[in-house]
């Protein structure tokens, strides 16, 4: 417990101090350098303004702008900024800084991690304080979703560095913020530190309810559990196997919630066997995904072999795999059933060996590998340290054979752009080396979209594209599961983020359970 009380430094006494679990210290508070997840919702519901924010059907709605309108085009937006917005160092928000982290958000030199979603950017300019016009290169069926997402960064602060510089600026862990709550201190690996804008406008909300957010660094599930049954932890993420025993304390409630995160096996679709896809289509069939998210998640999760989640509105459900399929794609394939039930090719074995992070008991590893044994194919595990994984999936010539990856989504789509589209190889996500001609039509046809019905169209054909060539078999989508106070209420987790209401997040009397 004395570890919980040293990590979180947030006194009992202070009734609007809320203290937050994180599994790890933040990356960085600059936006546009970050990949880490709670970072990016620090940043997007705490420290700083984005231009629009999503309602609950993930609808854009002004935010930082309070208006916007297209040309007859669809090539030219005009957005109308407040002008009551300041940074917490005192200076005013203007065009000026929407321009400069458009700017450099698509420079390559940033390395923004959506700098592919505004690559149909022409231009941005910045004709007074409160207008900013955004020129596209081709008609906008729709607001960008990175213009929701991507909070802005203040130009006088950061203007001046060079682009390449900005993940090491100092600002990245002492911030400037223009929202709701503004960075108080850092405690390098233990604590950050932020605390009520009373200044923030009552056009963008007012200021919030809470006094202080403290993000404690508490990485370990039993001292997670610890802090929250003490009350010195009021939100905490919690493993599924702990979400009974949670409930089961009268102060305490789970709260599970969908999240843009999902877990698949990959294929090296370059090389023997995973380069014929009847193949991918057999191993895929086999899998129980049912099973995996009842043993291994507790249930807190929701199987599919869908490349998007069924929460999110562009979700394509693929074509069914029935399972009694797996012996006729084999065949068809040239494999053939030996004596001993095991698929041979020319005196070969189907056999393979899965490379995965070995952090645990690899459950998920292993329920796959009992599924393929009962159809009769080998599959060895390998477990390696973070690094080795990374370096390897990440390599031009794939070495392995298959991996299984967790894969952070968003709104947009954009992490299928990313490990798909040949015009963006060679990305954190590139791991499956499979890129296609018919399937870079498909991403082109996204970005030409000429209408929203248009755009819906080209995200499902670029996911039947993917369900027909299976260079992934996706397990399941993952569920959030957070040990809350009862104490604590204002909460709203979904697919937009566990941090969406903090500003109205306030500290009471224990609910009812």
């Amino acid at each position: 417990m004395l570890l919980v009380v040293t990590a979180c430094g947030a006194p009992k006494a202070d009734l609007q101090t809320v203290v937050y679990a994180s599994g790890a210290d933040l990356e960085s508070a600059n936006p546009l350098v970050t990949i880490h997840p709670l970072s990016r919702q620090i940043q997007r519901y705490a420290l700083f303004v984005t231009i629009a924010q999503y309602d609950s059907l993930l609808h854009p709605r002004p935010y930082l702008a309070r208006a916007w309108t297209w040309s007859a085009n669809r090539r030219e937006l005009f957005l109308a900024l407040h002008a009551d917005v300041r940074w917490h160092d005192g200076s005013a928000t203007t065009a000026r800084d929407v321009a400069f982290t458009l700017e450099a958000a698509r420079d390559p030199a940033t390395g923004y991690y959506r700098a592919a979603d505004l690559a149909g950017v022409a231009s941005v300019n910045a004709p007074n304080d409160t207008t900013v016009i955004v020129r596209f290169a081709n008609p906008q069926p729709e607001l960008p979703p990175v213009l929701s997402e991507l909070p802005i960064a203040p130009a006088h602060r950061l203007a001046g560095i060079a682009r390449a510089a900005l993940k090491t600026d100092s600002f990245g862990t002492a911030p400037v913020g223009n929202g709701p709550f503004r960075f108080v201190r850092r405690d390098a690996g233990q604590r950050w530190v932020f605390a009520r804008n009373a200044d923030f406008p009552a056009t963008m909300g007012g200021p919030p309810t809470l006094e202080r957010i403290v993000v404690a660094v508490v990485d370990e599930a039993t001292t997670k559990f610890a802090g929250l049954v003490s009350g010195e932890l009021h939100v905490a993420g919690i493993a599924p196997n702990m979400a009974e025993l949670t409930a089961e304390d009268p102060t305490l409630g789970v709260l599970s919630y969908p999240v843009l995160f999902a877990t698949a096996l990959v294929f090296n679709t370059t090389r023997p066997p995973f380069d014929d896809v009847r193949v991918r289509r057999a191993i895929s069939a086999a899998i129980n995904r049912e099973r995996i998210v009842d043993v291994a998640l507790s249930g807190f999760g929701t199987p599919s072999a869908a490349a998007v989640s069924a929460d999110n509105p562009r979700s394509m459900p693929p074509p069914p795999l029935p399972r009694d399929s797996v012996d006729a794609w084999l065949t068809a394939a040239g494999w053939q059933r030996a004596a001993n039930q095991t698929w041979t090719q020319n005196g070969k074995p189907l056999a393979f060996t899965l490379l995965t992070v070995g952090t645990s008991d690899n459950a998920i590893e292993q329920l796959v590998q009992a599924d393929l044994r009962a159809i009769g194919i080998d599959m060895a595990i390998r477990q390696v340290e973070l690094g080795t994984f990374l370096t390897t999936a990440r390599a031009t010539n794939k070495t392995f054979d298959a991996l299984v990856a967790g894969i952070p989504g968003d709104l947009a789509l954009s992490y299928l752009t990313a490990m798909f589209d040949s015009r963006y190889a060679g990305g954190a996500l590139d791991y499956a080396g499979y890129h296609d001609p018919a399937l870079d039509a498909r991403f082109a046809a996204v970005y030409a979209a000429p209408s929203s019905d248009a755009l819906d169209a080209a995200w499902r054909d670029v996911q039947q594209t993917l369900a027909a060539a299976m260079p992934v078999a996706w397990l399941y989508h993952a569920r959030g599961v957070q040990g809350i106070s009862r104490r604590l209420h204002g909460v709203r987790m979904d697919l937009r983020g566990e941090l969406l209401t903090l500003s109205r997040w306030r500290l009471g009397a224990p609910d009812a359970r």
